[in-house]
């Protein structure tokens, strides 16, 4: 089978090579693998930010497929079901433990960017029939994180949502956010950008550059009471005013570090305004089952911002390092 291996960490050492075409084991399921979305851990293993990993692996955390062949002891699936395989592949539900870091599809375990894997059975989640290959691709670490942040928010109607930048769990968040009748403002550098995000329904649109003290402006949006759910996306350079903008008794949902992983930040506010600061690590695959079924009830439909070739694999990890999309990036292995 044709797959992609990093054997180094940089974007030039993606490769395609020639390799023997796997075999399920027990409790595994073999999927041909149709798509695979990027996610800002995909950039982060090509390179170098993940720390030490053994290579060379097949990378991509999030695929879509359907399977093809069932191994020993899997029951409740059949050939020809499309399917997508949570990252996490041992965390089935409940709370996150240590054990469930040993198992990462694409980064400790070969991942999506190969015709063929093999995958825990208990892993799998069905993909609604609304959705394309390349659309059901975006769900395991993007949708799953957004859910998270509107389950922990506890997100309801007249609600306010402060989303930073315009990546594909932002995307996610706020159509979620509206789905529950939350008002939503977003942040991003580009007014091209914050356009688009305003015609997907988001309520306010702030460009940071313009007005570097956003979190005044958010505070003067929501009449002095802040945003009650904030999807702190990038971290050191933005997780004072990120407190700043936050209500009272408001959530920090903090999902990226693309800003800086060392935070140094204001202890009295957050204990003023007793916010939750809570971390997230994509999700089990009950989270997952979870945001895919508010998906389909609500008419969600993913917001893939460009879709590139298997051959083109290296160019589309390039163009999500540009930070230039609105939504995801998808890479398409039939292309």
């Amino acid at each position: 089978m044709q797959a992609i291996q990093l054997t180094a960490p940089n974007i030039d050492a993606l490769n395609i090579t020639e390799l023997p075409r796997p075999q399920p084991g027990h409790g595994e399921v073999l999927i041909r693998q149709h798509a695979v979305s990027l996610n800002y851990l995909d950039l982060a293993l090509a390179t170098g930010q993940f720390g030490a990993i053994a290579q060379p692996i097949i990378p991509g955390a999030d695929s879509a497929g359907e399977i093809v062949e069932l191994g020993s002891g899997v029951g409740g699936w059949q050939i020809g079901e499309r399917v997508v395989p949570g990252m996490m592949q041992s965390w089935h539900a409940g709370l996150i433990r240590a054990e469930h870091h040993h198992a990462l599809r694409g980064v400790t375990d070969n991942g999506g960017l190969a015709e063929y894997a093999v995958v825990p059975a208990a892993s799998l989640v069905r993909i609604p029939d609304s959705l394309s290959w390349q659309q059901a691709a975006t769900l395991p670490i993007a949708a799953t994180t957004a859910w998270n942040a509107i389950v922990r928010g506890k997100v309801q109607p007249g609600s306010t949502v402060l989303l930073l930048g315009t990546g594909g769990v932002s995307l996610f968040a706020l159509q979620y956010a509206k789905a529950a009748g939350a008002r939503v403002i977003m942040l991003s550098s580009s007014n091209e950008k914050l356009a688009r995000v305003k015609a997907l329904g988001a309520d306010e649109a702030i460009n940071y550059r313009d007005d570097p003290e956003w979190d005044k402006r958010v505070m003067e949006l929501t009449h002095g009471q802040g945003a009650d759910l904030v999807l702190e996306s990038v971290g050191a350079a933005t997780f004072a005013k990120s407190i700043s903008a936050a209500a009272y008794n408001g959530t920090i949902f903090v999902i990226g570090f693309v800003g800086g992983a060392e935070l140094t930040v204001p202890v009295l506010p957050i204990m003023q305004k007793m916010l939750n600061i809570v971390g997230n690590n994509t999700g089990s695959t009950e989270d997952l089952q979870a945001a895919v079924r508010a998906i389909e009830t609500a008419g969600i439909v993913p917001e893939v911002d460009r879709v590139f070739g298997f051959k083109d694999t290296q160019q589309a990890y390039r163009y999500l390092q540009s930070a230039g999309h609105v939504g995801k990036v998808v890479i398409d292995l039939s292309v």
